[in-house]
């Protein structure tokens, strides 16, 4: 695993885990960490259908978010994120998974008009 205490270390068979000295934890555990899951392509149609929208009008997530990576999602992927929610019980949301450089760039174009 990695020797600064900040940086995320990867399990090979565990999945993402965060130093901290020596004490390590699983990030998809942590009480304030919503559940993430990937959807699978037809999930991700039905999702945009029943929008009627297209994955880049989606909020963004970027591929180095930690869960993005402890989850193994990556570039175009939708992710379903539900949080308990103490009016509705939970709350859903879907993201695409987007590269850093992409949202620099969407930045650009929005100063550009």
């Amino acid at each position: 695993m990695g020797s600064n205490p900040i940086r995320p270390a990867i399990h090979p068979k565990r999945g993402m885990y965060h130093n901290m000295g020596e004490r390590k934890f699983d990030i998809l555990k942590h009480v304030l960490v919503p559940q993430h899951i990937v959807l699978s392509k037809e999930e991700a149609e039905k999702v945009l259908e029943k929008y009627k929208i297209k994955p880049s009008q989606l909020p963004k997530i970027l591929t180095t978010d930690p869960v993005v990576r402890a989850i193994g999602a990556k570039k175009g992927d939708i992710i379903k994120i539900i949080r308990k929610s103490r009016t509705a019980e939970e709350a859903i949301a879907y993201r695409v998974v987007v590269e850093s450089s992409e949202i620099a760039l969407r930045e650009r174009e929005i100063e550009e008009t």
